[in-house]
């Protein structure tokens, strides 16, 4: 099941400290890569692999860093800005002749034991350190122990969290407060009005977007309003036909319901098409997890409520990173999360995120 990722890609706000901390790991990591942007090279199997640097960790593959890095299927944009971050900070582990390969599932029908899966591809593969998101934590977690008990030092990103990366032996988690960040969101519809908001989840199951529809329903009833999620089949992940339709069709039954959350961009303009079929622009307020160049033109114009930002170019860039400097040298951020987000994107501050996603760093 595994392919190389053209990758894709949680909100309360980073405090002042949290900003500064994560600010100054990106300037000296960014020094040390010079400040490089390219794309790894590609092999015969369609995995991506750049060559990646020396360590002196008795885990590296002789004397060279190695390490595999799992995410998500080839056509999920917010992937492929993680896949980038990853991308860039390899140049630094390439330099030194060590490598970095990147893989992920064909699909999320069945996301947990693809994931598990994923990881032993990736254990048999004998590599210094697995960079893992622990999405499905009862399907994932005896495989990422079992490379932890090989001795492979496995950093958890983008889902899992703290809690995740302390039960499976995990050096450290990168990435948002999903559960944060919805609670951001329903706050923020709550704020702004809105009394009975839908979660739309179309990877029921996982644990960042269970985290985000829950953190929604507690934001919201946190100011007075409710929420409830509506669950559709993985299979309908990437399908707009289906998402609109099954979207369309929750608010024609609902009239009550006056705002619509999705877990990601894919799903947020499949949402904008199904509030206008469904003639409810006027009063559903729309907000999305991830951005997209999409979703801030529709902020930019009033016709979406937020985003939430995760900041998904410094997962892979902070992962690949931090891994890379831990085999090599021994160092490593005392951050445990090590928060990339979350970020609430509105009006008030759409400007610099555009410039951000025309750049492909958001």
């Amino acid at each position: 099941m595994e392919r190389t990722q053209t990758w894709r890609p949680a909100g309360r706000r980073l405090s002042r400290s949290g900003l500064t901390a994560v600010g100054l790991l990106a300037l000296a990591a960014t020094a040390l890569t010079g400040c490089a942007s390219g794309k790894a090279t590609g092999d015969d199997t369609g995995q991506a692999t750049a060559s990646a640097g020396g360590s002196t960790s008795s885990t590296t593959t002789g004397g060279k860093v190695s390490i595999v890095v799992i995410g998500g299927k080839a056509d999920d944009p917010f992937w492929s800005t993680i896949k980038r971050g990853g991308e860039d900070a390899a140049k630094l582990v390439k330099a030194n002749g060590g490598t970095v390969t990147f893989l992920g599932p064909q699909n999320y029908d069945n996301l947990g034991p693809d994931a598990a899966k994923l990881t032993q591809t990736a254990l048999s593969q004998n590599p210094s350190a697995i960079v893992v998101p622990d999405w499905v934590p009862d399907s994932q977690n005896a495989a990422i122990k079992q490379a932890v008990a090989k001795g492979v030092k496995v950093f958890i990103y983008n889902s899992g969290g703290v809690e995740q990366a302390d039960r499976t032996g995990g050096i450290k988690y990168i990435g948002s407060d999903d559960y944060q960040a919805g609670k951001a969101g329903g706050v923020k519809f709550a704020e702004s009005g809105a009394k009975n908001i839908l979660c739309v989840n179309t990877v029921p199951g996982a644990a960042n977007s269970e985290a985000r529809c829950k953190g929604i329903a507690d934001g919201a009833k946190s100011k007075g309003a409710k929420s409830k999620q509506l669950a559709l089949p993985s299979s309908n992940f990437g399908n707009p036909s289906a998402v609109t339709q099954a979207i369309k069709g929750a608010l024609l039954k609902d009239g009550s319901v006056d705002a619509l959350v999705t877990i990601g961009v894919q799903d947020a303009d499949s949402a904008a098409s199904a509030i206008d079929q469904a003639k409810a622009a006027a009063k559903v307020k729309l907000g999305t997890f991830d951005l997209s160049q999409t979703q801030l033109e529709r902020i930019k114009a009033g016709k979406q409520l937020f985003a939430i930002d995760q900041q998904p170019y410094l997962q892979g860039f902070y992962a690949v990173s931090i891994a890379n400097q831990y085999l090599s040298y021994g160092v490593i951020p005392p951050q445990n999360p090590l928060l990339t987000g979350p970020l609430l994107v509105t009006e008030d501050n759409v400007g610099s995120a555009i410039s951000g996603t025309k750049a492909g760093v958001r």
